[in-house]
């Protein structure tokens, strides 16, 4: 239960990001049908997240120190095109234009998901 409310939770943040942010979209013609969209591109970008970054954390370690943490957002605006990318491969209507769109994506996205997770105790162990 605690995995769908996430998938959830980060579909609500990409819908914010995609009416706030200039370059992130999502091309659907019904509400039902970009809400299925918003919900499959999270689930993509939690398996982009789960599989790639404890790698690149591990691999990046030495930037992560020398940047005072601010190449994580390097880092998670490359993990938002790339899940921009799978998403074009698979036919999904998303996209993410661009760095700075993917770069300002990735800041609200994880805002927003860090909020609503503290909000719904998702991160009670």
């Amino acid at each position: 239960m605690k995995i769908i409310l996430k998938i959830l939770v980060v579909a609500g943040a990409l819908w914010a990001a995609t009416q706030l942010i200039d370059g992130i979209t999502v091309k659907d013609t019904t509400a039902a049908r970009t809400v299925g969209t918003l919900v499959a591109v999270a689930l993509i970008f939690g398996l982009v997240n789960a599989v790639l970054k404890p790698i690149i954390k591990t691999i990046g370690c030495a930037f992560y120190v020398l940047t005072l943490g601010l190449f994580a957002l390097v880092v998670n605006a490359c993990l938002l095109l790339l899940t921009s990318w799978i998403a074009t491969q698979l036919n999904l209507p998303f996209h993410v234009e661009g760095f700075w769109a993917a770069l300002l994506g990735a800041v609200l996205v994880g805002v927003i998901s860090w909020l609503l997770d503290m909000l719904l105790g998702l991160n009670e162990d």
